[in-house]
């Protein structure tokens, strides 16, 4: 038996947590919030981020970050990206020498403009994996069928998380491009928000499946110039991670795009829930990045624009449509 760590109980995490104690895994579930450990203790139900799920009781849960990973002999990461950093800081001490660290967070650190796993290398030289693709935690939690991407440098290891992760419903498959697989998870988060806007000025599917075309574009050119395979972005974590946010509302993004087409501040809409949309920052750092690495990135800019310079989402389309004619495939 294995002991596993998941560091964050935010829906995803706990869903996890839960899939892997039925597989029979060790568990240990780290809260954040002191107050929310002691009450899923008490009922064994996540109210704030999954409410309609009994935790079972074999998962130890802890607001105590020492006490949650000192057995770990892997620790899933699933810290909102901007908080990463702080967390682990407090946690490698205590992270034995060799576990490894899977991360399921999905963005990137405003300031750094780096992706997780690579903040995770400046804090410790554990071995790093990502796991990502389109998985909604409130279908996962339910078991209706998952397929994701497992990203891992190491053959070896990348197999054997294959084999910890796969379940029934929940199929894994593996992968070598770390990068790749963040910048789509990340990336797709910013494409949500503007399909969100699209369907809530009713722009219609035409609108809507050009954003998530050209969007794809747009992530693969930062993907690989970050040094990422051209083609992990045809894959879960690129088109299919994007398809599945831009698509539904249960995605927090999308819901953060349709609020902001009706006329909400970001503020106003970050301020209505507790769960992270992770959009929001991680559009700054992409904003950000498309300078760095001089990559046109216009959809991303123009989500910029309407969250950071309070520009009127329609303007933001009509700027989009009217910008000067190209070729679709160059370079």
């Amino acid at each position: 038996m294995s002991y596993i760590s998941v560091i964050g109980a935010g829906s995803w995490g706990t869903t996890l947590a839960c899939l892997l104690s039925d597989k029979g895994f060790d568990v240990t579930l780290w809260v954040y919030e002191k107050e929310l450990a002691e009450e899923i203790n008490k009922t064994r139900i996540n109210k704030t981020y999954l409410p309609d799920v009994l935790i079972p009781d074999d998962i130890k849960v802890t607001n105590n970050i020492g006490d949650s990973i000192k057995k770990a002999r892997y620790v899933l990461n699933a810290i909102p990206a901007q908080y990463v950093r702080t967390v682990f800081k407090e946690a490698i001490p205590y992270i034995p020498d060799e576990a490894t660290l899977i991360s399921i967070s999905k963005g990137i650190e405003r300031g750094t403009l780096l992706t997780v796993s690579s903040v995770l290398k400046e804090l410790t030289d554990h071995t790093i994996a990502v796991l990502s693709g389109p998985s909604f935690a409130k279908e996962v939690i339910k078991k209706l069928p998952t397929a994701v991407t497992l990203a891992a440098e190491d053959k070896n290891t990348g197999l054997m998380l294959q084999e910890i992760f796969n379940l029934n419903n929940f199929r894994v498959y593996t992968h070598d491009d770390i990068i790749g697989a963040e910048i789509g998870g990340a990336l797709k988060n910013v494409m949500a928000i503007a399909s969100g806007i699209s369907d809530s000025l009713g722009l219609g599917n035409n609108a809507r499946a050009s954003l998530i075309t050209r969007g794809l574009i747009e992530m693969t050119r930062l993907g690989v110039a970050m040094g990422a395979k051209e083609r992990t972005f045809s894959g879960l974590s690129g088109i299919g991670d994007l398809v599945l946010t831009c698509t539904s509302p249960l995605s927090r993004n999308y819901t953060v795009g349709v609020k902001l087409g009706h006329g909400l501040k970001p503020r106003d809409i970050l301020n209505q829930t507790k769960s992270v949309a992770e959009g929001v920052a991680t559009a700054e750092s992409a904003y950000n990045l498309s300078k760095k690495y001089n990559i046109e990135m216009p959809i991303v800019e123009q989500v910029y624009r309407v969250l950071y310079e309070d520009k009127d989402p329609a303007f933001a389309v009509k700027d989009l449509m009217e910008r000067s004619l190209k070729s679709e495939f160059y370079g």
